[in-house]
């Protein structure tokens, strides 16, 4: 700060300087005037500057020094006071400017708001026709016709799913309910949600629990596996999906296997980037690239881990491993304490 303020204030040191050396030189050419006079009146002009500026400098710069420090977040209350009529104005120019900050971003969010509530109750909308069209599929007499409908109708359903939880990510901490999860019955569950994606593809599953209950949330879990079976269905062609559970070093861990075409080495680093997609595919317009983002992100808050192994040509693996007994009681801990529930 203090070198910053010498570099601000140079023009005027150096006149000061300037006319010094004026002065000096006059003398020096002009008989008439005493040097030695002048030399000494001019050393303790230069004394009483010296002091000046140093008196000066810690003066000025407490404001700006105080600016500096001013914390990062937008608010007013620790905006530093200036003295000075010109520090006046750069704080009452930075207190305004805040202001119109604030509400900008005041309606901003209002209006990201209003448009999830919108968005969010379309999409609860769109179930009540969505199920009405399934019971109507399901009166269809032609076989073929109603696997295609119901395959279409499996797809609209996954999107409105995973654009409803999309949306509920950012608020995911208030949306909490940590309780003993049987796995099986989840399992099945889901498979049965992708039961006539799976017909069609030729596809099944072995489902080898040795591991049967989990503590975690049921919406978001579900949630995870859903876009795991789903991301396995996607990939795979008339072969089994192998789910597994076990128990390592006090953690439970769940595989999803599946013997599809596999990941890239170079996409594994980035499948769990937003919109990224598959780099093999290119002209493969059909992918997202929201499902294994979105079930990162509801992992989190879980404390599960999602690990994948895969090959190029010989099949993904996705690992959830889910937190041990002691991170998962601090994990209780904190949602207490924020008024979560267990």
């Amino acid at each position: 700060m203090i070198k910053a303020y010498f570099i601000e204030r140079r023009s005027w040191i150096l006149f000061y300087v300037f006319l010094h050396g004026l002065t000096i030189f006059i003398a020096y050419l002009d008989a008439a005037i005493p040097l030695r006079s002048v030399l000494y009146i001019v050393l303790l002009s230069l004394m009483v500057f010296t002091v000046f500026v140093i008196v000066r400098c810690r003066k000025e710069t407490a404001f700006y020094q105080r600016l500096e420090e001013w914390e990062t977040d937008i608010g007013l209350t620790t905006l530093p006071e200036g003295e000075s009529p010109l520090e006046k104005i750069i704080e009452e120019k930075i207190a305004s400017q805040t202001r119109l900050l604030l509400e900008k971003a005041s309606l901003n969010q209002q209006s990201l708001e209003q448009e999830k509530d919108e968005l969010l109750s379309w999409i609860h909308e769109m179930k009540t026709p969505l199920t009405a069209m399934h019971l109507i599929i399901d009166r269809l007499e032609d076989e073929t016709t109603k696997a295609q409908l119901t395959y279409e109708w499996l797809r609209i359903h996954l999107l409105l799913d995973k654009q409803l939880h999309q949306k509920r990510i950012p608020f995911i901490e208030n949306d909490l309910y940590f309780e003993a999860i049987d796995i099986e019955a989840m399992l099945y569950k889901e498979i049965k949600e992708l039961q006539s994606w799976c017909i069609q593809k030729g596809i099944g599953f072995d489902i080898q629990l040795q591991v049967t209950e989990v503590v975690s949330d049921y919406k978001w879990l579900s949630f995870i596996i859903r876009q795991l079976l789903s991301n396995a269905v996607k990939y795979s062609n008339a072969s089994d999906i192998v789910v597994t559970s076990r128990s390592q070093d006090d953690q439970t861990i769940i595989d999803v296997k599946d013997s599809g075409r596999g990941i890239d080495s170079k996409d594994i680093s980035r499948i769990f980037e937003k919109g990224f997609t598959s780099t093999a595919k290119e002209r493969e317009n059909t992918a997202t690239g929201m499902g294994l983002y979105l079930a990162k992100k509801a992992a989190q808050p879980l404390l599960i881990h999602i690990d994948v192994q895969s090959q190029a040509g010989a099949g993904t693996t996705f690992t959830l491993i889910f937190p041990r007994k002691n991170e998962f009681a601090n994990m209780l801990r904190g949602c207490a304490k924020n008024k979560f529930y267990f």
